[in-house]
């Protein structure tokens, strides 16, 4: 993991993959739910060890294989091979023609054991992952000298949360490897999907602010940070122990708090302590997925079901208060959201709002906020099952530079399956480096010896 190479890819070829079959062309508004998201990408990257079995021999018996289940898999997935379309009142809308999925083709002139993965900056923006130039998806398959392979994905966030993106990886795989999908999604439902007010406690907090309200407040925001590059990715893992050891110190007076609740205060109250935070307020955003909350009948469905809760606190108060009040700061401040009332009232308020469009309220921004940073947990990442019948990932990651100066943070599974986790961090250099400096047993360098590479 040589920082100091330039890593150099050269894109051989690029096809666009329709399904396999003719899909009927059609439209689908997008859902309340989908109207709160950013036009943004995110990206996954999973990368393999050079494949031992005869039939993937060669690079392109690999890529064959790939879009060929690629095409399977668009069949049940069609809304991956159209694009997104304005309506008459100007909002997006899926339009399923069956355009195609941009695959590409490349070749990158580093080993899987010297790529640098703990900073996917320098590795993989704009060299292992593609650039969707079109259509909701974009895929790129990478030889590397070795004879590894890096398959990498980016998504529009307006079309797909991670849930949504995981249902699709794992199908994909299993195209490739039985051809028979355990899994089928489905782009309706009647809850989702309303499109009529729903009836909401005006006491329900909702984490998000018109454009235009957003747009009065710009004075106030500083994207200074951002305009300037001082944002920074970098990929950490923690191990089980040290995992344990938080959630031991988070909980208190008979309060157990998860792995999760546990590891967003530590996050929190590190990062208060970085130089630019003293005497400021730090706003901290929980992810939080709506599927199991509106009900067990809503896990397959495919698109956008997410919210947030948001949180400020004095940063003085993070830096002195003992891990587990912070915790439970954290699990009260949940506490709204994480319930189907508060995703009932969010889809009705959009409802109410439309046509206007939103940004979450965590992106603005005043003179006395520091660090200000989205936590979403990435534990349904399915690493183990993107096999696309050549052996599991040696690595894989969630990646959302999303050019703001809030920063995002996802801890995933490691492929090692023991417990550790991996980290995908998009902060202030800052704020990293006072991750490095002030909890380094905490957060750990990623390292080829720890893949195993």
């Amino acid at each position: 993991m040589d920082s100091s190479q330039e890593l150099k890819v050269k894109i051989v070829s690029t096809e666009a993959v329709a399904a396999a079959v003719p899909i009927r062309q059609q439209r689908l508004p997008l859902s309340n739910l989908n109207q709160l998201l950013p036009p943004i990408d995110f990206w996954v990257f999973f990368c393999y060890k050079k494949p031992d079995l005869d039939r993937f021999r060669t690079f392109a018996s690999v890529t064959r294989m790939l879009k060929d289940a690629l095409a399977r898999a668009l069949i049940d997935y069609h809304v991956l091979a159209g694009e997104l379309v304005p309506n008459s009142t100007g909002e997006l809308e899926l339009l399923y023609n069956n355009a195609g999925v941009d695959f590409i083709e490349a070749v990158a002139d580093v080993t899987l054991a010297d790529l640098n993965l703990r900073d996917p900056d320098q590795s993989a923006k704009g060299k292992l992952l593609p650039e969707r130039r079109r259509g909701v998806l974009a895929i790129q398959a990478t030889e590397l000298q070795c004879g590894g392979i890096v398959v990498g994905c980016a998504f529009s966030h307006r079309t797909a949360d991670a849930y949504s993106a995981n249902m699709f990886l794992v199908s994909w795989a299993e195209m490739a490897r039985s051809a028979v999908a355990t899994r089928l999604p489905t782009f309706h439902h009647p809850l989702i999907c309303a499109s009529h007010p729903v009836a909401r406690d005006p006491s329900i907090d909702i984490p998000f602010v018109s454009l235009s309200a957003f747009q009065q407040m710009a004075s106030n925001i500083n994207n200074e940070d951002a305009c300037k590059g001082n944002m920074v990715s970098h990929i950490f893992y923690i191990t089980a122990n040290q995992l344990n050891n938080l959630k031991r110190s988070a909980s208190s007076n008979g309060k157990t708090r998860t792995m999760f609740e546990s590891f967003s205060a530590f996050l929190w109250k590190i990062i208060s302590r970085s130089p630019n935070n003293e005497g400021k307020f730090s706003k901290m955003a929980i992810v939080v997925d709506g599927r199991t909350r509106l009900g067990t009948d809503t896990t397959a469905y495919f698109g956008n079901v997410v919210s947030m809760a948001v949180a400020v606190s004095r940063t003085s108060d993070l830096v002195e208060n003992p891990l587990s009040t912070i915790a439970d700061e954290v699990h009260d401040f949940l506490k709204p959201t994480v319930t189907k009332e508060h995703f009932l009232g969010l889809m009705g308020w959009v409802e109410a709002q439309r046509p206007d469009s939103w940004m979450p309220r965590i992106y603005c921004k005043g003179s006395e906020d520091g660090s200000s940073f989205v936590v979403s947990s990435g534990q349904r990442f399915p690493i183990s099952k993107v096999d696309f019948g050549w052996g599991k990932p040696a690595f894989g990651s969630y990646y959302l530079p999303w050019g703001d100066p809030t920063g995002y943070v996802m801890p995933m599974p490691s492929p090692l399956e023991n417990g550790d986790w991996i980290v995908y961090t998009y902060l202030l250099g800052k704020d990293i480096n006072t991750i490095e400096m002030e909890a380094s047993h905490v957060f750990k360098q990623l390292t080829r010896e720890y893949l195993g590479l």
